[in-house]
C-alpha cells in the first residue's frame, strides 16, 4: 500500500473519536522515531539474535558480563533519548481524558517523559536495576558509574545501536569484564525489567486487565504482540466485544481479531492528535511512492 494513500486513510482517526474510553498498548514501534532501533521486521521474524534470557542471565557468569559490557556502552543512547510525535501524541489523548490507560511493553519511560501518567510499564523499567538476592533497588545511572569506573577501557568503545540499550560488541573477549555486585548485600544486580523466559508480575496483568475491562475500545501503537504477554490483552478485549485496532507498519500476531491495520509510522499516523500546527513529515519521493 502507499504510503500516501495510508495517510489519508480517516479509519483511525475515526476510531478514536467513537470511543472516549481507549486503552492503549504500545510496543518498540513507538519509539523507533526516538532512534531505540526495534526487535522484529515487517513479517514479525527477528531482525537479530534474540535477547538473552533470564535463565542465560542468572546461570551463566560470562552471558552475564556480555550483558553489562554491552549495556555499558549502549546504555547512553537510552538515557538521552527524546519522546517523538507518536509519545507526545498518546500523552494529549490523555490530557483529553480519551486513554483510560496507557500498558507498554517497551522498558525506555519515554511515555512518562512526553506526560503520560496514566502508564503501567508491563515489562518494567531499564532506568532501574533490582538485586536478585536481596532486593534492593539502584538507579541505572549509579549501575552505569559504577560499570564504567570498574571497565574504563570498555567505556568509550562505539558501537552500532541495538534494541533496549544494547549495543553491537563483535568479536570481544568478556571474560575480564567487570559486574558490579549490590552494594548492600553482595548480590546479583539485572535490570529491572521482565526478560525473556521471565514472567511478568501477576499484579502488574492483574492491574492492567482491570483498567481493559473499563474500556470502551483498544488501539495498539508500534506492537507486532508476537509476544504473548502482550497479545493476551488482544484476546481479552475480543472476548470481552471491545472492539481492537493498530497501527504497525508490518503485520501482527493479531491481524484476524483487529477492526483494522493502519500500516504506517506511529508518529506520522498519530500526528493529527497534535493539532494542525505540527507539520506533517515531508517525505522523500522514493517513500512517498511507496
Amino acid at each position: 500500500m502507499a504510503y500516501a494513500a495510508v495517510m489519508n486513510d480517516s479509519r483511525l482517526e475515526d476510531f478514536i473519536a467513537a470511543h472516549r474510553r481507549l486503552f492503549v498498548l504500545t510496543g518498540a514501534g513507538c519509539s523507533t522515531g526516538s532512534g531505540i532501533p526495534d526487535y522484529r521486521d515487517e513479517q514479525g521474524a527477528w531482525k537479530r539474535t534474540p535477547p538473552v534470557t533470564y535463565q542465560a542471565f542468572v546461570g551463566d557468569g560470562i552471558t552475564r558480563r556480555r550483558y553489562w559490557a554491552r549495556s555499558l556502552v549502549g546504555w547512553p543512547r537510552i538515557a538521552q533519548a527524546q519522546p517523538n510525535a507518536a509519545h507526545r501524541a498518546l500523552a494529549a489523548l490523555e490530557a483529553q481524558e480519551r486513554c483510560s490507560q496507557l500498558l507498554t511493553q517497551n522498558v525506555d519511560g519515554l511515555h512518562q517523559a512526553a506526560g503520560s501518567r496514566a502508564v503501567i510499564d508491563l515489562h518494567g523499567r531499564l532506568d532501574a536495576v533490582v538485586c536478585l538476592g536481596c532486593g534492593a533497588s539502584s538507579s541505572r545511572a549509579d549501575v552505569q558509574r559504577r560499570l564504567a569506573e570498574a571497565n574504563p577501557a570498555w567505556a568509550g568503545l562505539a558501537a552500532g545501536a541495538a534494541p533496549d540499550g544494547d549495543a553491537d560488541l563483535e568479536d570481544r573477549d568478556f571474560a575480564t569484564f567487570q559486574v558490579p555486585a549490590c552494594d548492600a548485600c553482595g548480590g546479583m544486580l539485572k535490570p529491572d525489567v521482565v526478560f525473556f523466559g521471565e514472567n511478568v508480575p501477576r499484579t502488574r496483568v492483574d492491574a492492567a486487565m482491570a483498567r481493559l475491562a473499563q474500556a470502551d475500545g483498544m488501539l495498539v501503537v508500534g506492537s507486532s504482540l508476537m509476544v504473548y504477554s502482550g497479545l493476551r490483552f488482544v484476546h481479552a478485549a475480543v472476548r470481552a466485544q471491545i472492539p481492537v485496532a493498530a497501527v504497525n507498519l508490518g503485520r501482527t500476531r493479531a491481524d484476524d481479531l483487529l477492526r483494522f491495520r493502519m500500516a504506517a509510522p506511529c508518529g506520522d499516523a498519530l500526528r493529527f492528535l497534535l493539532g494542525a500546527d505540527v507539520p506533517a513529515p515531508v517525505m522523500p519521493p522514493a517513500a512517498a511512492a511507496g
